[in-house]
């Protein structure tokens, strides 16, 4: 038992087990004064026990950020991932999702941001040992229908998609059971969603992944009104509630977001000419939404007639990391087929 490992008298030690304290963990649990009413202790003698628990925890001496990178091994939990079901995507984002924060998917139309999310639905249910969560997902509908045909299509390619997992585990998996679709149209809704539903199922264990699809569209449908602060501050308290939500239950929440379109003149050289204008896309909702991301992401589809066709006879995607605070800005090359989405090796690029 760690309680004996602690530097203390024997009469604190002997006052925390009859506390029915049986580990250092378990009293760090406790404020100072729940400590003096559960063992009797004077106010003196539970600071020392605090710093002895938090002395015995912590360990000796100082760790730098690079000690504690090259120790991801001993601490598997802090530096687990989401897998996006292939090996060169989660590559590119340091083993999938984070855990704790949200990623934004931003991108124009048919970019794959819906088949990227779909599969992630589906990823979240295989064990740890497979990049999963083993539990549901719930995905949140603000535009359009729930790709339902589209994702039973996926579950049929999963053995296909996921030739890393053994046959048997993916067919053991009820992937159709454990996906929640909410429809939510307006912001309200959405609101009431992710702060009375959607917790219910994470507390019950009975999701890890929470998708919203499109976080943009309810707030674009809301009227113009004389101040932009409300709108502001809605967006806020989603952001906010979602973040809560995401590092109380240590599961990923992915917002995918609409983009706007802006053309700005571009350096023509010596000779202008034809192509001297050029499209830039920007995530929508702007600032106040942007402070509320982990990761932004960025989905773009190249045109058939502006770009040499992909190797599989598709026009290129690109998958691009535009700020992240645990990995470099850098991008890959993906496809998305029948069986799902995925990165093309030797795409990569910072």
């Amino acid at each position: 038992m760690d309680l004996d490992q602690l530097d203390l008298n024997p009469r604190i030690i002997a006052a925390i087990k009859k506390a029915k304290l049986n580990s250092v963990k378990e009293v760090l649990h406790f404020s100072g004064p729940d400590l003096q009413r559960l063992t009797g202790l004077s106010g003196p003698d539970v600071q020392r026990l605090l710093r002895a628990a938090s002395s015995h925890l912590r360990g000796s001496g100082v760790l730098t950020a690079l000690d504690l990178l090259q120790q991801q091994a001993r601490f598997p939990t802090q530096h687990r991932r989401l897998s996006l079901g292939c090996p060169v995507l989660d590559g590119l984002l340091g083993g999938g999702l984070p855990l704790d924060g949200i990623t934004e998917l931003a991108g124009g139309s048919s970019a794959g941001k819906t088949q990227l999310a779909l599969q992630l639905c589906l990823a979240v249910q295989f064990p740890p040992r497979h990049g999963g969560l083993e539990a549901g997902a719930v995905y949140v509908c603000t535009e359009d229908a729930f790709a339902s045909r589209r994702l039973q299509q996926l579950i049929a390619q999963q053995q296909r998609l996921r030739v890393d997992v053994p046959g048997e585990v993916v067919r053991r998996i009820k992937f159709s059971n454990q996906i929640f679709i909410e429809h939510a149209a307006d912001v309200d809704t959405l609101l009431e969603c992710v702060q009375r539903k959607v917790p219910v199922l994470l507390s019950r264990g009975m999701v890890r992944l929470v998708v919203i699809d499109s976080v943009a569209a309810p707030f674009r449908c809301e009227p113009d009104g004389p101040s932009p602060a409300p709108r502001a501050q809605r967006l806020q308290a989603l952001g906010a509630t979602l973040r809560r939500l995401s590092c109380t239950f240590r599961s990923p929440v992915l917002c995918i977001n609409q983009v706007t379109e802006s053309v700005q003149e571009r350096d023509a050289g010596p000779a202008p000419g034809p192509g001297t204008w050029e499209e830039r896309l920007a995530p929508a909702l702007g600032a106040a939404w942007s402070s509320q991301l982990l990761m932004r992401l960025m989905a773009t589809r190249r045109r058939p007639e502006e770009a040499t066709l992909a190797p599989s006879g598709r026009p290129g995607r690109t998958l691009r990391i535009l700020f992240a605070p645990h990995l470099p800005p850098s991008s890959c090359s993906y496809t998305v087929s029948a069986e799902g989405v995925r990165g093309m090796p030797g795409t990569e690029s910072g």
